[in-house]
């Protein structure tokens, strides 16, 4: 992976860093579930539709850096070490491998039902990381563990999935023909 980075690029990365902190304190804590229900996965669909696989993946990557050394930047204004290692972390660890796979489906110009496929995969890989986690420290069972961390979820989730692809297609196209990034 390249790291030489423009100072454009840059720019793009701690952009969508930071509307992934701002969208993660978009939080509803939920009584039935440690999970809360926010808006960061939006955040993650939109950097990586837009940015593509490499930018998207630094730009969360970032996020959960500035998270990890204990910047208030993950749901209900949270951050450090132990926000990552705690129940919900799973799906935080998720976000910049799942950022890299949705560029990269999203990138490639595949036909529709591809990507379709591609962004549903994504938010699977999010959930089985997550739950596997929620599972781990909680001790819960997996099965209880599906129950409470995603399946109340799925709906909700979806919607903000393909909220983020007609958003992020048209937004990719804008910076695309202002010649802000590269297609």
């Amino acid at each position: 992976m390249k790291l030489n980075l423009s100072t454009k690029e840059m720019i793009l990365i701690s952009i969508f860093a930071a509307i992934t902190s701002i969208l993660a304190q978009i939080s509803i804590v939920v009584p039935f579930s440690p999970v809360p229900i926010t808006l960061q996965i939006l955040a993650v669909y939109l950097s990586a539709i837009i940015l593509g696989s490499r930018l998207s993946f630094m730009s969360q990557l970032v996020y959960i850096l500035l998270g990890a050394v204990g910047v208030p930047v993950f749901a209900s204004f949270h951050g450090g070490i132990s926000s990552i290692l705690g129940p919900t972390g799973g799906f935080l660890i998720s976000y910049p491998i799942i950022a890299f796979i949705i560029g990269k489906v999203t990138e490639k110009n595949y036909n529709i039902m591809m990507i379709i496929f591609g962004l549903f995969i994504s938010l699977l890989i999010c959930y089985t990381f997550g739950v596997l986690q929620l599972s781990f420290i909680t001790k819960m069972s997996l099965q209880k563990a599906i129950m409470v961390g995603a399946a109340p979820y799925v709906l909700l989730d979806t919607a903000k999935v393909i909220a983020a692809y007609l958003v992020g297609v048209k937004v990719r196209q804008a910076l695309v023909g202002a010649n802000l990034i590269k297609c």
